[in-house]
């Protein structure tokens, strides 16, 4: 039984039975009609669809031919079934040619048969279609002629057998096929075991019906797991189209339901039968009901356009080379005498005859509503294509030298603008920027946590003299150093000194134990730095070379270069850090190491002000050196003026009359003067605090009155610095400072300590200055600079080198404007694509014009 269906939901779809040619034994049903006498010898040709269509045909044959079927859904005919199916007996009867026939799998590929009636004799040529697609790449197939015209239709088999195994053994050259013998042909062992690629049968037959149709390899069960995917694979490419017709043949004795086509065919459309139906011998009730279904009277197995019954030659009849005309005669006279074939009124439904009428008005129906919707898609995929082609950069045309040189020097111009700033996008310069800040950041995290007590555990970090550097976060590597910790060292650094002689190597330990940790941070700088640096050059790459990759090798290159002078380059400024231990800002030097002698002095007679435990917000003031105890006082509880805003007015509320006339009035002229001296250089910083506080600092007291009115003129109270100032200043000791009165404390036994404290914490805070500058400008002359000055030149000259050492500078220079394979490859695909849609346009409206 053969069941033809359209896969769209429109289309019909028609069932071919299959009968057994012994049909002596088939009972009779009452009410049985007499046969048409026109069965016998009926011209096939002179039906409606090859008289009106046979241009039509023409038409689909020649876009096949252009390989349109694998970009647009050409209307087809496809021919599926199982093993022992009966499918190769169909395909003969409506063909007329003999195809090969083996016990198992015969065929392995897709044959297509076109048959026209436009000739005065037979003939048949084979053509082998190949290459439909090629790695899943697209590309328009290949016809490769096969043999001669053949002439006999008894030479067909043999022809069809050597055209199957030339598409099996594509690596083969096909001619090498052509003089096999069938003996030869088995005994060959394929390369492939089935193959997407096309047999391609073209009969011209006077007495032949337009017809186009592909037969399908049998699906198949009892093998490789892998193989029987391969072929029901195939056989889907082909039937999960819209418009194509189906055509699944099944014996008439077998269960339908247990067919693997009839799941392929009810995956398809849900109105396929769907009931399994068995047909044994003196199975009288069964053979009723497919009369049922023929008739169309069966509400399980209804279809728009029903079910064909027809009679194929046995083996015995095919033994006798029967000619088409007498097979069908004797088909003609099985269903005209046997019961109950005979007594089916629409003998329409039996026999080859009128199957082949039938589907030819089918598939021409189908052609000519598909025809509006084929040129619809022609033109969507040729819009689609040209927009592709026009989406990629124009094909290189200039001459490669002049367009080497042109796109080199762009490209290191915008990247000299970029490097200097000076160019619109600004951000590698903001981003370079940010991450020096993070270095510098890390770089004072590295300042030696120096604690003047015997147990630094249980004291707070003495962080910061300076208020511009503040110390946010400490570097892992910082571990707190003790009084005891820098006696250690002392000690073991001594060598032959003479007492009361400080080893020069302890400071120096003391001094490497924060430079090596800037290796870490200023790699990790440059690291991030480079980055920044390869993602600009990404992107004025894709933008100046982006077509040309050769040329974005050579760029690489320099960059390396200038990356690994860089990295030299960071090194050496880390070396020069590390011997000798040299500055010249001796005075900033000698300053801060003032300042953190004091500090350490202050911290060392007040312990327990810097107590872990204690540390609440009333000591958090103390962090500082001397100047703390007048500078911490908060800005709210204070009046605090620069000189520049001091007036009259604001002047009498920081130097109240108590004040003002606090020198005696007994004193010489030149020593009040030096009395209001010491008094106007704290009126300079700000400092009055008219809280009323008896603190040594006054500045918890200005802590806790922040709800007194600033400037309050009355009741001044003066701080003991000041008082102890003033009166070493009438004493005839001028020109002291807060920070001086430290030295009125009594002797430390830790002093030498102290000054190897403050001393190295002192070029701590000269070194970090300069290196914070250093490692930023060292980076940005040794790479982002030094690349922009050399690239141009290295670029030319790595290029002519290049090309000096080759063969031809012409075809050099061609190579490095080459453009990226994969543009290439798809703008020739695009191209291919184009030039087979636009032949297909042409046919499509050429046929249009014509009707």
């Amino acid at each position: 039984m053969d069941l033809l269906r359209n896969r769209r939901k429109r289309a019909t779809s028609v069932t071919s039975i299959s009968q057994s040619s012994d049909g002596t034994s088939v009972p009779e049903l009452p009410g049985s009609v007499s046969p048409p006498e026109t069965w016998v010898e009926v011209d096939i040709s002179t039906t409606d669809y090859a008289r009106r269509r046979r241009e039509l045909m023409e038409m689909m044959a020649d876009l096949r031919s252009m390989g349109a079927d694998a970009l647009i859904d050409l209307p087809a005919v496809v021919v599926i079934g199982g093993q022992s199916a009966g499918k190769s007996s169909l395909v003969e009867a409506v063909s007329g040619i003999n195809v090969p026939r083996d016990s198992g799998t015969c065929t392995r590929c897709p044959m297509e048969c076109t048959m026209s009636s436009d000739a005065t004799s037979w003939s048949c040529t084979i053509t082998l279609r190949m290459g439909v697609v090629n790695n899943g790449r697209e590309q328009k197939p290949t016809t490769v002629p096969f043999g001669r015209t053949i002439t006999d239709r008894n030479e067909v088999e043999i022809w069809l057998r050597r055209a199957q195994t030339a598409i099996l053994n594509p690596h083969v050259p096909s001619s090498s096929f052509h003089t096999k013998t069938v003996e030869e042909l088995r005994n060959t062992k394929n390369t492939l075991k089935f193959s997407c690629n096309v047999v391609c049968v073209s009969i011209k037959d006077p007495n032949a019906t337009e017809l186009s149709f592909y037969d399908l390899p049998g699906l198949i069960q009892n093998e490789e797991a892998d193989t029987v995917a391969l072929v029901k694979g195939l056989a889907e490419h082909y039937t999960k189209k819209e418009n194509t017709i189906i055509l699944t043949t099944i014996p008439m004795s077998d269960d339908m339901e247990n067919q693997q086509s009839m799941t392929l065919a009810r995956e398809a459309d849900p109105s396929v039968l769907t009931k399994p139906d068995t047909l044994g011998a003196g199975a009288i009730n069964q053979r009723r009901r497919w009369v049922e279904i023929i008739e169309g009277c069966s509400e399980d197995h209804k279809l728009r356009h029903g079910f064909y019954c027809v009679r194929l030659p046995d083996d015995a009849e095919r033994a006798q080379c029967l000619s088409r005309v007498e097979s069908q005669r004797l088909a003609a006279e099985y269903f005209d005498t046997a019961s109950p074939w005979k007594d089916v009124a629409n003998r329409h439904r039996f026999g080859i005859p009128g199957f082949v009428s039938d589907i030819s008005r089918l598939l021409i129906q189908l052609i000519e509503e598909a025809l509006p919707r084929l040129r619809e898609d022609v033109d969507r995929l040729l819009a689609n294509c040209n927009r592709d082609l026009d989406a990629l950069p124009l094909p290189f045309t200039n001459d490669p030298q002049i367009e080497v040189l042109e796109r080199i020097n762009a490209f290191c111009d915008v990247f000299k603008s970029v490097v200097n700033g000076s160019h619109e996008d600004k951000r590698l310069a903001q981003r370079n920027r940010a991450l020096y800040a993070i270095f510098k950041s890390e770089i004072r995290g590295t300042a030696p946590d120096f604690r003047p007590f015997e147990e630094p555990e249980e004291y707070v970090p003495l962080d910061d003299i300076e208020g511009n550097m503040t110390l946010t976060k400490r570097a892992p590597g910082v571990s707190a150093i003790g009084i005891y910790d820098v006696r250690k060292i002392i000690k073991d650094a001594i060598g032959w000194e003479l007492p009361n002689n400080v080893p020069y190597q302890a400071k120096v330990n003391l001094i490497a134990q924060f430079t090596k940790l800037w290796i870490t941070p200023s790699e990790r700088c440059l690291a991030a730095i480079n980055d920044v640096l390869a993602e600009v050059i990404s992107n004025l790459i894709s933008i100046h070379f982006g077509r040309f990759r050769a040329l974005e090798d050579y760029v690489g290159i320099q960059v390396d270069t200038c990356k690994s002078h860089a990295q030299k380059a960071v090194k050496t400024a880390l070396d020069l850090e590390t011997t000798p231990h040299y500055t010249q800002n001796t005075h900033y030097l000698q300053t801060i190491r003032e300042k953190w002698l004091s500090h350490y002095r202050v911290v060392r007679s007040n312990p327990t002000q810097y107590k872990a435990r204690n540390k609440t917000p009333e000591f958090e003031g103390l962090r500082n050196d001397t100047h703390s105890y007048v500078e911490a006082v908060p800005e709210s509880t204070t009046c605090i003026y620069s000189e520049s805003e001091v007036d009259d007015e604001r002047t009498s509320c920081r130097y109240p009359e108590a004040v003002k006339e606090y020198p005696s009035p007994k004193l010489s002229k030149a020593r009040k003067q030096c009395v209001r001296e010491v008094v106007e250089s704290f009126g300079s910083r700000g400092v009055l605090d008219y809280s009323g506080s008896k603190s040594v600092s006054g500045w918890n007291a200005a802590r806790t009155s922040s709800l007194a009115a600033p400037c309050r003129p009355s009741s001044p109270v003066v701080t003991p610095e000041v008082k102890a100032l003033v009166a070493l200043a009438e004493a005839g000791y001028p020109n002291l400072k807060a920070s001086d009165l430290s030295r009125l404390l009594p002797p430390d036994s830790f002093e030498e300590e102290l000054v190897v404290m403050a001393d190295v914490r002192a070029y701590y805070h000269v070194a970090y200055k300069r290196i914070i500058d250093h490692i930023p400008f060292t980076i940005e002359h040794g790479l982002h600079h030094a690349l922009a000055k050399q690239l141009s030149q290295s670029l030319l000259g790595s290029l002519l080198t290049d090309v000096a050492s080759g063969s031809n500078f012409s075809d050099r220079m061609k190579e490095l404007v080459s453009e990226d394979a994969s543009i290439v490859q798809k703008r020739v695909m695009l191209s291919t694509r184009k030039e087979r849609l636009s032949d297909i346009r042409r046919r499509l409206m050429t046929f249009s014009n014509s009707t």
